[in-house]
């Protein structure tokens, strides 16, 4: 039986939350954030551009809002059953985000995922500074991140399984085996290989092989 590498988005596919979203509503910049993130998850603005002026909102936030965020996060229906499934098989599961290392850290800690990467958020004297540190994952930096995964693990990209929902996760999905859209926005329902509407992770265990 193939191993596969399943590399999930992490904003509305891990989780149900948008962990932006979350960070703004306690800087009082949610409309502002939304409006953008919406613009940009539909492929009308550039991700880093728009990920930089939304981060900026965030300015004086102390450091103690990631623990308050990461509480708030709900993890999507069937994602401990698809984890299991993929990994009892022999395979691994990853996320790429353009969110935050700082709430994303002990979401893929608790569920025993194999690789992590997002974005890290910038924190002076125990408050946000509205930049960022280090390098950006935006939608090239999330395809070289499966490729990058996918020779760690030894298996060809044909075996390897992209799932998303917002325009910078088509590169990766472009280079992928399957391409997987979650209940998705219009560029990625053009290009998946396979549109899930039902927010149930569990489905893609079937897809493999896995069951059913």
């Amino acid at each position: 039986m193939a191993r596969f590498l399943v590399v999930l988005d992490v904003d509305s596919t891990l989780i149900e939350n948008e962990v932006i979203e979350l960070l703004a509503e306690r800087a009082g910049s949610l409309a502002e954030v939304s409006a953008i993130t919406f613009r940009a998850m539909n492929g009308e603005l550039d991700f880093e551009e728009s990920l930089r002026s939304r981060v900026a909102t965030l300015r004086g936030l102390p450091e103690s809002v990631f623990a308050a965020v990461g509480a708030q996060v709900v993890v999507t229906e069937g994602v401990t059953a698809m984890i299991a499934g993929i990994q009892s098989a022999g395979g691994r599961v990853g996320v790429v985000s353009g969110g935050f290392h700082e709430v994303v850290d002990p979401v893929a800690s608790r569920l025993g995922l194999n690789y992590w990467r997002a974005n890290r958020l910038e924190v002076v004297d125990g408050r946000l500074t509205g930049d960022l540190t280090g390098p950006i994952i935006d939608a090239a930096a999330k395809a070289s991140t499966l490729r990058e995964w996918a020779e760690d693990f030894g298996v060809p990209l044909s075996q390897t399984v992209a799932v998303g929902d917002g325009a910078n996760d088509l590169p990766m999905m472009a280079i992928t085996g399957l391409a997987v859209g979650f209940d998705a926005k219009a560029p990625v329902r053009d290009e998946a290989n396979v549109i899930m509407d039902r927010r149930d992770l569990s489905q893609l265990l079937p897809l493999l092989g896995l069951r059913g």
